[in-house]
């Protein structure tokens, strides 16, 4: 099973960007996936935990993860050292960030997705993650945000998915 953590603050669309992962994973068919968030008091701002579980077999399990493949920052202001100790042996952090962080990769998905004039950065971390892991296609993800977002943002935001895409495999 693949497990991803997605650290954001709420309305910057982590819970999204999990779901989305989700959706593409399981489009091919045979697969299976279960996103779910946790915070505390809900309000825009606030910490956000999502989970994404990716499996070749029924996710049944809805406990938070405990080591993941892959920890995904949408604030860079979430990301600590201590992280290094929730991820698997052969696994990354990723983090929106203009600075270098140790045991991370990071990229500046704020110019990415204000250059597509988006508020968030979620779908922009969303293809940052699927070029550095090839967990899902780009076209999954592309046929996701299609069928999950609304009409009128799915232009730019497949198009910021790309530019990310693109970044990481430059």
């Amino acid at each position: 099973m693949k497990e991803i953590i997605w650290l954001g603050r709420g309305g910057q669309g982590a819970f999204t960007a999990a779901k989305l992962l989700g959706a593409a994973y399981t489009s091919g068919g045979n697969l299976y996936a279960l996103a779910f968030p946790s915070f505390g008091p809900e309000r825009r701002g606030a910490p956000v935990r999502a989970f994404t579980k990716l499996d070749t077999k029924p996710v049944l399990d809805r406990s938070q993860t405990e080591k993941a493949d892959y920890i995904v920052v949408l604030d860079d202001t979430l990301y600590s050292p201590e992280l290094n100790k929730l991820i698997k042996e052969d696994g990354k952090i990723i983090i929106n960030s203009k600075s270098p962080a140790e045991g991370a990769e990071t990229f500046d998905a704020g110019r990415i997705a204000a250059e597509f004039r988006l508020p968030t950065v979620n779908t922009v971390m969303l293809g940052l993650l699927t070029g550095i892991s090839g967990i899902i296609s780009a076209d999954d993800a592309v046929c996701a945000i299609k069928e999950h977002m609304p009409a009128k943002i799915q232009e730019r935001n497949i198009n910021a998915f790309q530019e990310a895409v693109q970044e990481v495999l430059q």
